[in-house]
């Protein structure tokens, strides 16, 4: 089975995790600062905060732009659930933008013509989350415009995205964001194992993200009282905030520090593969990947519809077929609000078309860095095979 995507760990990444293992922390050592400095250089960034999981640095970009309840949160409907729960965990309103019918990403369009009418309605959102799906980035441009209008905060949920560019400049530079939160999970293009990063240009919401990953305590001096230092010792510690304990630990951070001095060697992979993809499925029933020319995605997925009008089988059907040759396929995403869980808040079958007409034809096809050139001819092959 050729699967969608699938890590790439090398010696170098296994000999890092080992140090670490040999060391004498395996949490809260040098590992971690340093992974965070080299993902902050890396995007360009001036902080970045690691944690367990990016659903977890979602959850604290969200508390550190202080969401809570009686907010209102906008994020797309294209994407796995995180990125909506994230806003329930605060206690927040959670409700989504329609796709653009192109890149899959939040449409601009459907955004302000939704802000309009939420400033009339005075329902306007405290904090609107796009997401970058499969790698490639949203009009952060436009977005941020909106945002100077109507008043909202930005993170973006860069899960696919590290090593993809914006107008030419590394994605989770935050020029156009508050907050931008990258995954490490195995299928991503640098993975950690499990883990998330948090990267921002606010000092102030960089120091309550690290708060609200350790449990809401510190032993900074200028988060807490120097008086109670003085008087007590260096042993003291505070807790100022009501936090978690969403910590990376330092093998974690190990593999990705070691993950990243490939990083733009996956890219380069990822797009020829991408580019042969482009070539070699033109002919067929399919709507390939569509790339807006101001930004270059780091191709996390390579999402093709099925044009089932052109064809005998239905999207299950070729989806069945593909799985049984040994083609490792899946689908992203179910959109969130017709999850039973959001049904159950109101939500209904219809509320986001282009959403759900995007999800009735898409398939991803396995797209990684480890990927072979005869694993991609072989998926072509395979493809043609099943669709004409």
């Amino acid at each position: 089975m050729i699967p969608y995507g699938k890590q790439d760990i090398s010696t170098d990444d296994i000999d890092a995790v080992i140090q670490v293992l040999q060391s004498d922390y395996l949490t809260q050592g040098a590992q971690v600062p340093l992974f965070e400095q080299t993902v902050a250089t890396y995007c360009g960034a001036q902080y970045a905060v690691a944690v367990n999981s990016a659903t977890s640095a979602l959850h604290i970009a969200c508390l550190a732009l202080e969401l809570g309840g009686g907010d209102f949160f906008w994020t797309s409907p294209n994407t796995f659930v995180a990125s909506a729960n994230c806003a329930l965990f605060c206690g927040a309103t959670v409700d989504f933008v329609d796709i653009d019918s192109r890149t899959y990403n939040m449409c601009v369009v459907a955004l302000e013509e939704k802000l309009k009418a939420a400033q009339q309605n005075n329902t306007l959102p405290k904090i609107v989350m796009p997401v970058h799906f499969a790698g490639q980035s949203c009009d952060m441009k436009r977005i941020h415009e909106l945002s100077l209008e109507y008043g909202f905060k930005i993170i973006e949920d860069a899960a696919h995205a590290i090593g993809g560019k914006y107008l030419g400049a590394p994605i989770g530079g935050g020029k156009y964001s508050n907050i931008t939160v990258f995954s490490f999970h195995p299928v991503k293009i640098v993975t950690t194992g499990e883990g998330g990063v948090a990267t921002t240009n606010q000092v102030q919401l960089a120091e309550k993200m690290q708060l609200l990953r350790s449990h809401g305590v510190t032993r900074e001096p200028h988060l807490m009282s120097n008086e109670s230092v003085a008087l007590e010792g260096a042993w003291v510690y505070h807790q100022v905030d009501l936090g978690f304990n969403y910590r990376m630990t330092e093998m974690q951070a190990a593999l990705g520090i070691s993950q990243m001095q490939r990083l733009d060697d996956f890219i380069q992979k990822r797009t020829a593969f991408a580019q042969q993809y482009d070539a070699g499925l033109s002919e067929l029933p399919l709507v390939l990947p569509y790339q807006t020319s101001d930004s270059h995605s780091s191709f996390h997925l390579y999402p093709i519809l099925i044009q089932t009008h052109q064809l005998s089988r239905t999207r299950a059907e070729v989806f069945q077929a593909l799985r049984e040759r040994g083609i490792g396929v899946n689908v992203h995403y179910i959109p969130v609000h017709i999850q039973p869980y959001y049904q159950n808040m109101g939500f209904s079958q219809g509320d986001f078309p282009v959403a759900e007409a995007y999800y009735q034809q898409t398939i991803s096809i396995p797209v990684f860095h480890a990927m072979t050139e005869q694993n991609q001819e072989t998926v072509i092959k395979v493809l043609k095979e099943v669709l004409v």
